[in-house]
Formats: C-alpha cells, structure tokens, sequence
C-alpha cells in the first residue's frame, strides 16, 4: 500500500504534462474530508468516470479501513492518492483550479453550473494545462481563505428546499459533466473531445501556475502598502478585485515576471521616498 508524499506529488505533476490522456492532467482535491468513507466513495466515484488523480488535503482520518470498503473496488485510486497539508501545496502547479462550494456573498468569484465548470476544465486540459476541482469539508466547506485560491467556483442546482449534497455525490456530478464531453477510446479513456474539435491556443510561454499566481499576489500585496494605496482602506477588498482582474487576464508566465519586475521598482521608489533606502547615485 503506497502513499504520496508532497514531494512525490511535486515530482508526478511535472511529468505529467507529457502524459497522453486529458484526463490525467485533472485531480480532484478534497480538503479536510471528516469521514473515512466518503473518501473512499468519491475515489469509487472518480473510478466510475474516468479519473484517477486524487488529491488528499489535511484528512481527519486517512488511510483507513472504511475508506477502502466503501471504495468497493477503487482501491487503486486510494493508493495512489496524494497527501498534503495545505490546499496551496495540493494546487501550485495548477493553471485552472475550480471550487466547488454553495453560495457565498463574502467572496466574490465568478459562479458557474457543473457543465460551465466541466467545459472550461476540458478545455484547459487539452490545452495541456493542469485542472484542480476542489471539494470542502462535509459539514462546512471550503474555508474563505481557500476559496480565495480558487478561480472560479462551482454550485450544483440542488433542490433548494434539501441542498445537502454528500460529498462523494458533488464528486459524482462534476466527475460526469467531464466525462460526457468525451468519448472512450478501447486503450485510453477520455481522450477524443465529442463535437467539434476546439483549436488549441498556442503560447509562447507557458501558463503561469497557481504558485507563481500566488507569489505575485503576495508581492501585490506588499507593495500596495508600501505605496500607501489604500489609505486607510480595508486591504483585503482592493486585493479581492486584483485578484479578479488578474485572474480574467489569464497571465502566463512572461506576463508575471513582468508585473513582478514592475511592482519591485514601485517597492524601491517608495521605500526611497520614505528614506528606508539610500537614494541612487548620479553618475
């Protein structure tokens, strides 16, 4: 029996862009999950579908017994499954991250129907780009300050009247939606987009990742209050829309050096016209 360590993980995910099926550039990342067993029946549920990459954020309890019974046969997917702490380790490689989660009016992210959701995933993954579809706690969701890292999310239309929807289930559904924008090959699953083919975007830089994402926001952050750009303002608002501004650019990796460039000479200007740093020498 096998478990992944972050490092392994870190590893696996580099080379996985050289992989042959879309499918295998998807993970579905469950964070927090309290109950053994509906880890073991999401896996069960990926299986059903198609997927195998299965992402294990911070489990009350994991590996165990009840994961592997209710996984009725996906024991592969629970062996192979990836461990980590923190949901910025399970997703820094990722182009496109997805959470699911019901409503919320305190952080505001773009909202999207499983199908939306599904369709945008696909595409990124032919597009040879790395997919997270993220899933909270049982009893309470995904935290604010990890839908924060999240593009966009997702909300299943349940009866509004009994919208307590069992983790494995949401897996169920978003799991299909991917699936039924695929054919199925004999040898390799998910591999031959149903429909008309989409053409490809071609980049000449490779899309930036969630963790240089992430960098960049920090170093947004830092200067931002170096420059006194709030001016007594809740910080935390002004990031919310940067981070969608940013976000809708769809910024690939010469895009972020770039603004990283710019924001570490707006951070020395400032720090020089609060005397934290020598001015220039004249020539």
């Amino acid at each position: 029996m096998r478990f992944w360590t972050a490092r392994q993980f870190n590893i696996a995910a580099m080379s996985s862009a050289s992989v042959s099926s879309p499918a295998e550039r998807l993970r579905i990342v469950l964070v927090g999950t309290q109950h053994p067993g509906n880890i073991g029946s999401a896996a069960r549920a990926m299986k059903t579908m198609g997927f195998s990459r299965l992402v294990l954020v911070a489990p009350m309890q994991f590996p165990h017994p009840e994961a592997y019974a209710l996984a009725a046969g996906a024991n592969d997917v629970l062996e192979t499954a990836v461990r980590v702490d923190t949901l910025a380790e399970a997703v820094a490689d990722c182009r496109l991250v997805l959470g699911c989660t019901a409503r919320s009016r305190r952080i505001a992210l773009e909202a999207l129907h499983p199908r939306q959701a599904a369709e945008r995933g696909r595409v990124a993954v032919e597009a040879g780009d790395e997919v997270a579809l993220v899933f909270g706690r049982e009893r309470t969701g995904l935290e604010n300050d990890e839908l924060q890292l999240c593009h966009a999310a997702v909300h299943i239309p349940a009866n509004p009247d009994y919208s307590s929807l069992n983790l494995a289930a949401a897996v169920q559904v978003l799991a299909y939606e991917l699936r039924v924008g695929w054919s199925m090959d004999e040898s390799t699953l998910l591999i031959a987009p149903v429909g008309v083919a989409r053409a490809r975007e071609v980049r000449s830089e490779p899309p930036a990742t969630h963790a240089q994402l992430e960098g960049f926001f920090s170093q947004l952050a830092d200067t931002l209050d170096a420059i006194d750009f709030h001016k007594g303002r809740t910080p935390a608002t002004a990031m919310r829309k940067f981070r969608r501004l940013f976000l809708r650019a769809e910024l690939d990796a010469r895009d972020v050096r770039l603004l990283r460039g710019l924001l570490a000479d707006a951070k020395r200007m400032a720090d020089i016209a609060e005397g934290r740093l020598p001015p220039p020498r004249m020539p």
